[in-house]
């Protein structure tokens, strides 16, 4: 795999991931939970997600080569961009979406 495929299907696999918790009712996309999941669940799955994303392009970095040492500004951009990129998901769930059917219907006043 090029240098080049590796940084796509980096910021591919990111802008999945980063969406994927607000997308989901379940847990990273796999374990079904009874309830819906309030904002501190989908916070902590795109901490996890963001953590595995930079798992995956520090393993395509280790197979292109030698790592780069990374300081905590690189961390600090990687997960602010990780946050925009859930900004799609992030709309869609908490200001697009109907929460249920109805919902237009309760919020006019009878007339």
């Amino acid at each position: 795999m090029t240098q080049t495929a590796s940084i796509w299907l980096v910021i591919v696999v990111a802008f999945c991931a980063a969406n994927l918790p607000f997308l989901s009712q379940r847990v990273l996309g796999i374990m079904a939970i009874s309830r819906p999941k309030s904002l501190g669940v989908h916070l902590t799955e795109l901490v996890v997600l963001y953590f595995l994303s930079g798992a995956l392009g520090l393993l395509l970095e280790k197979r292109a080569g030698q790592i780069a040492s990374q300081t905590w500004e690189f961390y600090a951009i990687t997960a602010t961009l990780f946050i925009t990129l859930a900004f799609p998901g992030f709309v869609y769930r908490y200001l697009v979406r109907r929460h249920g059917e109805g919902a237009s219907e309760r919020r006019r006043p009878s007339a």
